[in-house]
């Protein structure tokens, strides 16, 4: 039988309309939306239920992302075969206002949800950020269950919340157990586990237009912070061997690097999918050139590809950890 994932699987994106988004997607990427001013989320690449990627050129066009687990996970995935779903989503963020206060559980405390999940452990790479834009991301020092607990019912939240104002490259890891929000004036790029699973915390006290506050999930939330952890900063650069390459999370979910192309470069070869997404110039992979926005996924059997970036060229280069 041939190999049918031998080439960059491109798919279309699945956009999410919420409260708290905006046209950016648009105007940055060029997602294809429609009416309203409501956009928040591009997911780029997803298996999770009825959210599906789907194939749009070559061979598998049409195929989900499922159904390229079920039938050609060897060939996709290479040594993580044994994986039930494609594990990562990948996402791009238009947060015109700012999100909930939101926490998300780790893979043991989802898989005791019904229907049961991955847990959601995720990072974040600015993109855009508005001057005053805010990233909330773990407590301060010292904020214990009962602190965090008075200070939702006071309607505080925020006062037990660590923040900082981000800058455009800022790369922010959230592990499971964290509570997290993005503030208004901020475009993300955001790599995580595939689940779906979010408690709301606390939502600023908005209520609706008819004057209902949004659902919120207290007592799972609480239950599922990690009050160990305290704030979380920004994550440090690291070099690695290849030039132009540098390491931004290396976790047991996931390894996010960001690689700067200013000449030809080899991506893959190593027997594991690599998800490459652009965030600046344009590429030609396996001659498609792809722009700002765009992403595709280098199956495992492709094997080595090479990058020809069209003058300087950044992308994140997101795969699992060595198994």
């Amino acid at each position: 039988m041939s190999n049918l994932c031998d080439y960059p699987l491109r798919f279309k994106p699945v956009l999410r309309r919420y409260l708290w988004g905006g046209r950016r997607l648009a105007t940055m990427f060029g997602k294809p939306l429609g009416e309203g001013n409501d956009y928040a989320e591009s997911w780029e690449l997803v298996d999770h239920g009825e959210d599906q990627s789907v194939v749009r050129t070559g061979a598998l066009a049409g195929l989900t992302l499922r159904q390229l687990v079920s039938e050609h996970a060897a060939e996709l995935l290479g040594q993580h075969a044994g994986c039930r779903q494609f594990p990562l989503l990948f996402k791009f963020l238009d947060c015109n206002r700012t999100l909930s206060v939101q926490v998300h559980p780790t893979d043991q405390q989802g898989a005791k949800l019904d229907p049961p999940d991955l847990g959601k452990t995720e990072a974040w790479v600015v993109l855009a950020a508005d001057p005053g834009s805010k990233i909330y991301a773990g407590l301060n020092p010292g904020v214990g269950q009962q602190d965090l607990r008075s200070a939702l019912a006071a309607g505080t939240c925020e006062q037990c919340l660590h923040w900082f104002e981000p800058k455009v490259g800022d790369c922010v890891f959230i592990g499971a157990g964290t509570v997290h929000s993005l503030g208004a004036g901020l475009v993300i790029a955001e790599i995580q586990q595939a689940s779906d699973t979010t408690f709301r915390l606390f939502d600023w006290n908005r209520i609706d237009a008819e004057g209902n506050p949004r659902q919120l999930h207290v007592e799972e939330s609480l239950e599922v912070t990690n009050f160990s952890r305290g704030p979380i900063s920004v994550q440090q650069p690291q070099a690695t061997v290849t030039a132009g390459r540098e390491r931004l999370v290396d976790c047991d979910k996931f390894v996010l690097d960001r690689c700067t192309w200013e000449s030809s470069q080899s991506v893959g070869g190593d027997e594991r999918f690599h998800l490459l997404v652009l965030l600046e110039g344009s590429a030609d992979v396996s001659g498609i050139t792809f722009s700002v926005g765009e992403t595709c996924l280098l199956p495992a059997a492709a094997g080595e590809i090479e990058i020809l970036p069209q003058g300087r060229a950044v992308a994140l280069d997101i795969y699992l950890p060595t198994t």
